[in-house]
Formats: structure tokens, sequence, C-alpha cells
């Protein structure tokens, strides 16, 4: 557990970007994908501020002691499926190497679960990489279950 540390949860702020990229780049798939340098990419400047403006995204993190241990991005999309219900897509998760096995990406994701159910969606949806079991797992576990294969194209 969390050892009496209580995480904030809060919307990211631009002055979290460093220490988001960090956690993003932060194992063997990541470490391929992402640019550490600094200056920080302008890119991740750019999607931050489109995330920021538009009201079906949230960037989600956990702080404790000023410090970003966890994060999230959750999207709400319209559908006309499922009687033109709302959806929830959860991406990016990352919880940093010093806080893993604490619970901290559970209390994370049962947030954004809760987020979702008071948006009023009525299926939360995420996807994780096969090379990543223990993820999987943890998914399983808060009640996901795997009943799509998915496709990605790389553009």
């Amino acid at each position: 557990m969390l050892n009496g540390e209580q995480p904030l949860l809060r919307e990211a702020v631009a002055a979290d970007l460093p220490q988001l990229v960090a956690m993003l780049a932060d194992d063997a798939l990541g470490a391929q994908r992402e640019d550490t340098s600094q200056p920080l990419n302008r890119a991740y400047c750019s999607a931050f501020q489109a995330i920021e403006r538009d009201s079906n995204n949230l960037l989600l993190v956990a702080e404790i002691e000023q410090s970003i241990a966890a994060m999230l991005q959750l999207t709400f999309i319209p559908y006309l499926t499922h009687i033109g219900s709302w959806r929830c897509l959860i991406e990016g998760v990352r919880v940093h190497s010093d806080y893993r096995g604490r619970q901290l990406g559970r209390l994370l994701l049962e947030s954004a679960i809760d987020s979702a159910r008071d948006r009023g969606c009525r299926i939360v949806q995420l996807t994780s990489d096969k090379q990543r079991p223990r993820a999987l797992h943890f998914y399983e576990s808060l009640g996901f279950v795997a009943t799509h294969e998915g496709f990605k194209l790389k553009l």
C-alpha cells in the first residue's frame, strides 16, 4: 500500500510535462518511442495544449510529495452504437517505478472509471501492449475483459 502517503489526484498542468514524458519513457517500450531530450520536444507541448483545450480529454495525475507518481489520459467519445452512448478511452497509463506495486495504479484507474460514470459513459475501454503481461493481468483484476482483438496502423 502507499504507507500513509495520500496521493493528490488532479488534472495535469504544463509544468508537469517533463515528469510525464520521463514516465512515458521509463520502460523498454516507451524508451523506443519517446523523446526525453531537453529542452522538451515541442510536439509534447502542442499535444498537451490540445488535450487541455478539449473538454472531452482529461490528463489525470497522482501526485505524492510534489512529485508525479502516476498518470493516465481519458478521452470521452460519443458513439452511435449502444444506442448513442458515450464511452471512455483510457490511454497512457503509467506509474512511476518508485511507486509500482503499491496500489497507486488501482487508485488512479478506479478514479478514471468513476469519472467515466460521472460523464454518463456506458463503456470504458483501453488497450495494453501484449508485451506487458503484468499490465494485462492488472486490468483484468479491475474487471476489464479482453473481448476484442485490437489493431493499430502507424502512420
